[in-house]
Parts: C-alpha cells; structure tokens; sequence
C-alpha cells in the first residue's frame, strides 16, 4: 500500500506534487453483520483474499545471497524513516511463512496476494540468479497450494535493486530490458504453479513519491526524471504482461492502480469551475496517467497539459508497445481526496485539502474514512474497457490495544462493514468487479511511516514476532465460513 500517496498535496504519501496463534473463534452474535452483508451475497466465485509485500515483511534483507534494494538503501539513511526504522527484520516472513500461511488459512481467506523480492532472485539486479532466494519463493507457493489457498505474485513492488538504480532505476530506459529478464525468470521458474500474476503494484505511488517528491526510494525529487520512469515504467508494465501470458499457460494477467475518489473543493455551482478543473487534473495524475495508455488511450495529457513533455522520450513503436490487454485491474483505495485550484503546487496547479483540515472521520494516518470512495472509483474505472476488477487493496490503520491475548478493534470491523456494502452495491448495478483483498495480512513496515501505522488482520509484536489474530481477522473467520 501507498502510505502517503502522492497527494498530500498541501496527504497518504505526498506532499506538493500533487502526491503460538489462538485456535478460539471470535464469538458474533448474527446481528453484528447486517443482514444484508453476507459472502454468499458476492457470489460463489467471488475471490476473497489478503495480501503483503516483500519489503513489508520479509526481513532477511541480506541473508542467504539477497542483494540490496533501493529501499534498504533509502532506510538506511538518516532522516528517512518515521523513528528511524527499516524492514531489515520486519515481521521475518521470510522465517515465519508457514505460521503466517496457517493463520490466512484459519481465516477462510482463499487467496495470498503477495510479492518477490527482485533482489531476492537477482542480487545484481540482471545475470547471475540466487538460487536459495528461488528456493524460498518454492516454499511460499508450495505452502500455499498445500493449504488449498491460491497464491497470487506481485512481479514489482517497489523494491528496486540497488545495483540498477545506481545505473538510474526507472529512470534510464534499459530498465525495460532488466524487468524483462526478471520477468521472463520468474514467470518460467514458478508459472507451472501460479497463474495469477500482477505486473506491478500502484506506479503512480512508487514513480511520483519516488521521482518527483523524493518522500520514498530512491528519493529523488526530478520532474524530467519523474516523465521518463513513467514512460518507461508504463511500457514495462505492458511488456511484462505480453511475457507473462507468452510464459504461463492459462495466465490471469493484470497490475494494480492506487484510485482515489476526487472531487472539488466548492461546489458552488458559479465559483466551482476554478476547483473542477483542479480536480480534473488531479484525477489525470493519480487515476488516470497509468492505465489509460494500456487501453490504447494515451496519456491524458488533454487534462494535464504539463504531461505533454513525456513525448520527448518516446521511441519509434511506442505508442503500440504501451498497448495491453489486461485479464483483470487490481483497483486500491483507501481515501478520497478533495482538491482545490493552487498556483503555489507546480505542474499540477492544485492542492489537497486535507481531512484534518474539513473536519471528517479519519484514520490513525489523517487519511479520510469514506467508504462511498470505493464505490465512485469501482463505478469510474468500469466505464474502462475493462474485463474484470479485483480489489487488490483496502484497508485502515487504527490504534490497537492488547488486552490479554485479545484486541478488540471494532473501527477496524465497522470500516470492513462499510466498504464491503459499498463494494457488493457496485457489483449489484453491474461493475465486474471479482474479488477483495484486505490489506494487510499482518501488521508490517509501512514505508516512511515505520512500524506505528498498523493495518494488519493479525497483530504483530515486533520485539518478540508473536502473531495474535485481531477481532477483525475473527469477524473475517465468520464472514467467510461456508455453512
């Protein structure tokens, strides 16, 4: 998930730019799930899944032949991370996938949505390959299908080798070819296993906070070098998916998009136009710039002038090699945002104005609780050309108390409540959409915010790596108990 989003815009992750386990059940009584809300309501083949990232969770950043990524480059420096903190140890997934693995299962979730580690695989980044880092993805994937659950792999989730991002990262176009060979690997080695494959996870977050902002890995703050990684990272993006579905027989190929609902700050209907046109750019930035140039769209520039200048990096046959046909988008929304004409925000002309600031529900990040978002942006993204929607990402981080071997977080169940609703009223008015993913399996790292924000289902005590199923992993376990 995107922490900050690039958005704080005056926000989830951006500032200016524009952005041993219980065995006992938790006892519900029926009447704590609304009558209307049920699994069975979705459909029985409606996909209910959890999902984590490599970096989140892993730890073992340097054991057993893993290379450095940008992002324990960039948290191994100061006055990068909240508390100074890293993922070197995380919640040490990397020693702890089968209890975790046991703990989804026990849940009654069906799908494990998770990443590799590109440096786990190749420490350099291209060429020579780890094996014992292919071992460990075996042993993920197989520890899955043993428990009947189905594992979904994320190709790139923001950590980067550092080796390639010492060459320019996303940045220097032969990036393309680098992922390429990542992608050809891994799709060859675990694509008689996996058939459901995500090319990258949220490029408008890790390109704009990466590239623009500087806020997270690799830290620069570059317009022009911001325009060329999304150009290259959008063809990649392509490129990726034309692999995997080369590779892996009967592939379910997709990526997934960070979406936030945007709408302007005045809704008077004669002083508005000026917030409209803010809003409209915004939505060209964070909802748009990624995804339509795959449906054969182009980039929305007509919205976003400013993004007319990525064309100075185009090469011949690009604009047909931005082209791909998604099996299904990864949607992930956690916030609205509501935007406002600034000339003080450059490139964009726009600024956030932020839930502190309008007085609304929040989470423990500032970041607003608005479960109609979910159902705007399933709606917006339907008038796409789109074949199916899963929800790769939802979730909320709220302060959690320990009380015993319990934590009873009933905000964290009423935000699960209020967003499946809105989720089942957009599939009932037709939206494709297939399948939700909690984010997140586990408390983990959470990027520049450290180990404070905690959205996991199941509580981890960082000190000790004890695992302690929260009420809302239990409300889970009853949501999706098949009678």
């Amino acid at each position: 998930m995107n922490r900050r989003t690039w958005i704080k815009l005056g926000g989830m992750g951006v500032t200016s730019f524009l952005l041993p386990t219980q065995s006992v059940d938790f006892l519900f009584s029926k009447k704590t799930i609304p009558t209307k809300l049920s699994a069975q309501a979705f459909g029985k083949d409606f996909l209910w899944g959890a999902a984590c990232a490599a970096y989140q969770v892993e730890g073992a950043w340097n054991k057993d032949g893993k290379g450095p990524s940008i992002w324990d480059e960039f948290t191994h420096k100061k006055n990068k991370i909240h508390k100074g903190e890293n993922g070197d140890v995380a919640t040490e997934f990397y020693k702890n996938y089968k209890a975790d693995i046991a703990l989804l299962k026990e849940m009654n979730f069906g799908v494990f949505r998770f990443s590799i580690s590109w440096s786990r695989i190749f420490p350099s980044g291209t060429g020579k390959i780890n094996q014992k880092g292919v071992e460990f993805y075996h042993k993920v994937i197989d520890e899955c299908i043993n428990n009947d659950i189905e594992p979904w792999i994320t190709l790139y989730h923001w950590d980067l080798p550092q080796a390639l991002q010492q060459e320019g990262g996303w940045a220097n176009r032969k990036i393309i070819s680098w992922f390429n060979e990542y992608v050809a690997f891994c799709t060859k080695t675990f694509g008689s296993k996996v058939k459901n494959w995500m090319v990258m996870n949220e490029p408008a977050a890790f390109v704009g906070l990466g590239y623009m902002l500087g806020y997270h890995a690799p830290g620069i703050k570059n317009p022009f070098k911001f325009l060329k990684a999304t150009h290259h990272v959008c063809i990649a993006m392509a490129d990726g998916g034309r692999i995997i579905r080369q590779n892996v027989a009967d592939a379910n190929v997709g990526s997934t998009f960070s979406c936030s609902h945007i709408e302007p700050y005045t809704d008077d209907p004669i002083l508005s136009y000026k917030d409209v046109a803010a809003a409209k750019r915004m939505d060209a930035l964070l909802n748009r710039l990624y995804i339509e140039p795959s449906l054969g769209m182009g980039y929305p520039i007509d919205s976003l002038p400013a993004l007319k200048r990525i064309e100075r990096y185009y090469e011949p046959g690009d604009e047909e090699r931005l082209k791909f046909n998604f099996d299904f988008i990864g949607l992930q929304n956690y916030f609205r945002v509501v935007a406002r004409k600034s000339m003080f925000v450059p490139f964009l002309k726009a600024k956030q104005i932020s839930a502190e600031e309008r007085n609304v529900p929040m989470n423990e990040m500032k970041f607003e609780v608005y479960p109609e978002g979910i159902y705007k942006v399933i709606k917006q993204f339907s008038k796409y050309d789109i074949k199916n929607i899963i929800i790769t990402e939802n979730g909320v981080c709220y302060e959690d108390v320990l009380l015993g071997n319990r934590i009873h977080d009933s905000k964290r169940i009423e935000f699960f409540e209020t967003y499946l609703e809105q989720v089942l009223k957009a599939k009932n008015e037709g939206a494709p959409v297939n399948g939700y993913f909690v984010w997140s399996l586990t408390d983990n790292f959470e990027w520049s915010e450290g180990y404070e924000p905690r959205f996991g289902l199941i509580h981890v005590d960082f000190r000790t790596q004890k695992r302690t199923i929260k009420d809302s992993g239990y409300w889970f376990k009853d949501f999706l108990r098949i009678e």
